[in-house]
């Protein structure tokens, strides 16, 4: 889920895009653009929460030095590995698709495992981004017990091609402006890399960070797939829009024609100071992922994923992690055999004493779509021996297994089933969108228009990034201001305007955006 902490105001009244009455808090630049200096600035952001019901209800105006050059709207897409989301649909055995569709819950936020927390910008009303990925699909041995075989992005050699390339994290492939496959893209996030180091002060309770060496190698045995020219890959398309300023609310929605599948939700969250971590959950609006098969194996055939609780950590230090709580349900709906399947994965709780194991846990079962008995159902301890089909166990940020539970075995030798890998993400790696080019984008896609700010914090001129910061913002209030002046209304472009269902619809100039990134041909630029 997106951590926005500015200009929100939680509500469960109708979307409205009036500007907050009172004026922000300001968290002025300590003009040290160094490690210290950062943590100086979020040591007063702190101060200034501490006791605040929801900081979603505070209006924080950030310096541009603690934002990573990244619009909010790109950043959160759920799709770090599109492959997985591509192959939902591939098994005809409803069982074995509820297991893709909990593989790739584990991987959409795969930019938390490998990557950094940053505060990317905050969205304005609006802005839209749309992008796509061309990804060689994921491929099953005979045996359905085996994990899925990877075809780019992977540090398995038993996955990708062995002649392939190493390709920079996702997230960095902003820094072109360009494509995501440029040449220019390419080296530029090869030359970060280069520089990660060790913190001297990392916690340890985080995560545990590599020496430069060290990820070096692992990234040396990073496999890039064929590239979207190649016939043997699928595309899949994402386009979202921000909807409501006040609250923040962006909608999105994500498909793959050709694998019958689709992925629509709303975003929005809540957030506060607890001790000193900021904790996350999903605002009122947001009712978690939907995921639709339109035909093929499973259609008509319906995913509901539920959003967790998440724990920024570390902050007083500087040294974020991420650690999630309480747990995800996974619901299918509209199934053709007589029982529909549910998962449960339950995040354990991290003690504050003692390093974060991101451990998990979780159970497979069915239920009666006529029934409610299985709404009471959110640990795994809850559901009934005698609907658990399949259980499943490990780290979040690295190894998960599974098996079939005895009583659904049709392995009549043991008694007890053997544990197969559901995922090991550790192996796993973000898979970089494909962005047209600035000069084909309009004023309000979100590269083109934090165009200004991004190239100023990348040649580190923060004072400037700050102020067209500030003017984007302004620029933002006017409007909003000349519309309550007429009486007018926003209204979403891409988006109906009703968004209650949390699961937003497309207006026919979504559709048009849709079908146009599909067939879009972003030539590779050096």
């Amino acid at each position: 889920m997106p951590v926005n902490t500015d200009d929100v105001i939680p509500t469960t009244a109708p979307v409205i895009d009036e500007d907050a009455p009172d004026a922000p808090i300001s968290v002025p630049d300590s003009g040290d653009t160094g490690e210290g200096g950062k943590l100086k600035m979020i040591v007063q952001l702190v101060k200034k929460s501490l006791g605040v019901k929801d900081i979603a209800a505070m209006r924080l105006s950030l310096p541009a030095s603690l934002l990573e050059p990244l619009p909010n709207l790109e950043y959160w897409n759920y799709l770090d590995r599109p492959d997985l989301f591509a192959s939902i649909n591939d098994s005809h055995d409803a069982f074995e698709r509820m297991l893709a569709v909990v593989r790739f819950t584990f991987t959409k936020d795969l930019k938390f495992v490998h990557g950094k927390v940053c505060k990317p910008y905050n969205s304005v009303l609006g802005e839209h981004f749309r992008s796509h990925w061309d990804v060689p699909p994921v491929r099953y041995s005979s045996d359905p017990t085996n994990p899925p075989i990877f075809g780019t992005h992977t540090t398995d050699t038993h996955s990708a091609p062995a002649s392939t390339i190493a390709l920079p994290l996702e997230t960095l492939s902003i820094r072109s402006g360009r494509s995501a496959h440029s040449s220019k893209s390419t080296r530029s996030g090869l030359s970060l890399l280069s520089k990660t180091k060790a913190s001297p002060s990392t916690a340890p309770t985080s995560p545990h960070q590599a020496p430069e060496a060290g990820l070096a190698g692992h990234m040396s045995r990073l496999s890039l797939g064929p590239d979207g020219s190649d016939s043997d890959t699928v595309r899949v398309v994402y386009i979202t829009e921000q909807v409501s300023h006040h609250p923040p609310i962006s909608a999105y929605y994500a498909t793959c024609p050709a694998r019958s599948v689709e992925m629509i939700g709303v975003d929005q969250i809540s957030a506060k100071v607890s001790g000193t971590t900021l904790r996350v959950a999903p605002g009122s609006h947001n009712k978690g992922i939907f995921i639709n098969i339109t035909g093929g194996a499973g259609g008509g055939e319906s995913y509901h994923i539920t959003h967790p609780v998440a724990s920024v950590n570390g902050i007083l230090r500087g040294s974020f992690y991420i650690t999630v709580a309480d747990s995800t349900i996974i619901t299918c709906t509209g199934g053709r055999g007589e029982e529909n399947y549910r998962a449960v994965i339950e995040y354990k709780e991290e003690s504050w004493l003692g390093r974060a194991h991101f451990l998990v846990e979780g159970v497979i079962h069915t239920y009666d779509e006529d029934s409610m008995e299985h709404e009471e159902w959110t640990k795994a301890k809850h559901v009934p021996q005698s609907r658990v089909v399949a259980v499943f166990d490990g780290c979040w940020r690295n190894h998960i297994r599974w098996r079939r539970t005895a009583s659904s075995s049709n392995d009549s030798l043991s008694s007890t089933p053997e544990y197969h890998t559901l995922i090991d993400l550790s192996k796993l790696h973000v898979v970089p969108k494909v962005v047209r080019p600035l000069e084909k984008q309009v004023p309000n896609e979100s590269r083109k228009l934090w165009e200004s700010v991004t190239t100023r914090l990348l040649n580190k001129e923060y004072g400037e990034a700050t102020k067209h910061k500030l003017v984007i913002e302004q620029k933002q209030r006017d409007e909003a201001s000349e519309r309550k002046r007429k009486g007018e209304e926003f209204i979403p472009r891409y988006f109906d305007k009703d968004i209650s269902s949390g699961a937003p619809i497309l207006t026919a100039e979504g559709r048009k955006a849709v079908e146009e990134e599909l067939r879009e041909r972003c030539s590779e630029t050096p």
